[in-house]
Parts: structure tokens; C-alpha cells; sequence
């Protein structure tokens, strides 16, 4: 059994960082015509473009810029994909904003608000952005990145924690609201992921954290690419409001 996703259009936001990447080479190599979404790092994006062109699969990438916590930004970012790309069959809602844990009682409120905005309202903006053309052809895939701390809510994950777990409700929400239309709306949260960086830094095993999961080891980014193409697949139409959890089994629902 082999995934054709030929004649769909795919955009994951934050496509230039660490999961973002794997997951457009996954999905173009399905055959599907990639958006490449970044926020400042076009160098990598560009280069992604390059690189996957150049694997030959006939499929159309590009790469495009815009600011997930404004409105207006993502608006535009929509009508430039549709321009060059034609209209949006998957959305991945992967990007985030970086920033320092600490406690509650420590952090800058700012950085819940921050929070926040990339992780719930991005979602909101993209789904007012998108899902209307969608809803008009009575089929899509609209697909978050959450993670396994919105369920685990160790300390020092305060804001990351509050801000998926409100991107959690969303979602469910949206399954319903548009789920009618034939369209699915799910999340994919993944474990402590091994990736790029990791390779390259000599990271990947950490025993503090994988003697605690059962499968006894960290993910690899190939692994959560996989369960989004799942997701962005017609294997998953009669999949949706799931949150899968891609860690393991340190989250078991």
C-alpha cells in the first residue's frame, strides 16, 4: 500500500525548523505540492525548496513568509500560496515560538501571551483562513502539532502547557464545527524528538528521559512525518478530534 497525495497541496507552518522539514520532504514525496511556511529563517527555507525539487517527484514547493500570530499575515500568506500553488487541501499547524522555561511563579507574563498566540491563535488564523475554501469542496485535512507536555504538565512547562492544552479544546471543537463538511481536524503530540540537531550534536540518547518511556527510547522527527502523513492521507477519513500522542507510551489515552 503506498500514499499518493497527487493534485493535493499541503502548507506546514514553521517548515524551516527541526520537524517542519521532515515533514514537507514526507509529505512531497508523497507527491503532494508543498508550502513551506517560515517566520526569519528563509535561507533554510529556500533551501528546502531546492532540495526537493531536485528530488525529481513532479510535485510544486515553494517557499513563503509570514508573521502566525497576526491575522492579516496569515491572510496574506494564504493568497500567495493560492496564486502559485492553487487552493489549500492540508493545513499542518506546526510552528512555535521558543523561549525560557521556568516556573509559574517566574515566568514573564509575556511569555504566556506569546504562547498563546502561536499555539492556539495560530490555529484560529488559519483555520478562519483556509478552511472556508475547504468547507467548499466538502473535504480537508486541518492537523496540529501539540505535544506530550499539554498531558504530562511537568514543572516549568507552564505557559507551553497552557497554551496547548487551549489549542487541545480548539481542535475538538473544530472537528465538530466542521467535521459536517467532510472535513477532519487532528493533533499529533510528539514525545522529545530526536532530530537534525541532535545528529549532528551527538544528542540523541538520554537515558534520564528514555528509561522512562515503555518503548525504552526518544522519537525521531521520521516518526512524527509519518503520523501527520497518516493524518493527511484518505487512511485517516474516518479519523477525527483525535490527539494521537507520537511519544512511546509516556502519554497513553
Amino acid at each position: 500500500m503506498t500514499i499518493n497525495l497527487k493534485g493535493k497541496t499541503a502548507l506546514i507552518t514553521g517548515a524551516s525548523g527541526q520537524l517542519g522539514r521532515v515533514m514537507a520532504r514526507t509529505l512531497a514525496s508523497c507527491n503532494a505540492n508543498v508550502a513551506i511556511h517560515y517566520s526569519q529563517n528563509k535561507e533554510v527555507a529556500d533551501s528546502l525548496v531546492e532540495e526537493i525539487k531536485n528530488l525529481g517527484l513532479g510535485s510544486w514547493v515553494m517557499a513563503v513568509q509570514a508573521d502566525i500570530t497576526k491575522e492579516a499575515s496569515v491572510n496574506q500568506m494564504r493568497d500567495t500560496i493560492q496564486e502559485n500553488l492553487g487552493h489549500t487541501d492540508i493545513v499542518v499547524n506546526n510552528a512555535v515560538i521558543q523561549y525560557e522555561w521556568t516556573t509559574i511563579l517566574e515566568q514573564d507574563i509575556a511569555d504566556f501571551s506569546s504562547q498563546f498566540e502561536a499555539c492556539t491563535m495560530q490555529s484560529v488564523f488559519t483555520a478562519k483562513a483556509f478552511l472556508p475554501e475547504m468547507i467548499k469542496k466538502k473535504s480537508g485535512r486541518f492537523i496540529g502539532i501539540n505535544t506530550e507536555c499539554s498531558a504530562l504538565c511537568n514543572a516549568n512547562s507552564g505557559a507551553y502547557a497552557a497554551a496547548k492544552r487551549g489549542m487541545d479544546g480548539l481542535y475538538r471543537v473544530l472537528a465538530k464545527e466542521v467535521g459536517p463538511n467532510g472535513i477532519t481536524v487532528n493533533q499529533v503530540s510528539p514525545g522529545w524528538t530526536i532530530s537534525d540537531r541532535d545528529r549532528e550534536n551527538g544528542t540523541e540518547i538520554a537515558p534520564h528521559y528514555s528509561e522512562k518511556i515503555p518503548l525504552g527510547r526518544r522519537g525521531t522527527d521520521q516518526e512524527i512525518a509519518n503520523v501527520v502523513l497518516f493524518l493527511a492521507s484518505d487512511l485517516s477519513s474516518y479519523v477525527t478530534g483525535v490527539n494521537i500522542p507520537v511519544c512511546g507510551g509516556a502519554v497513553m489515552v
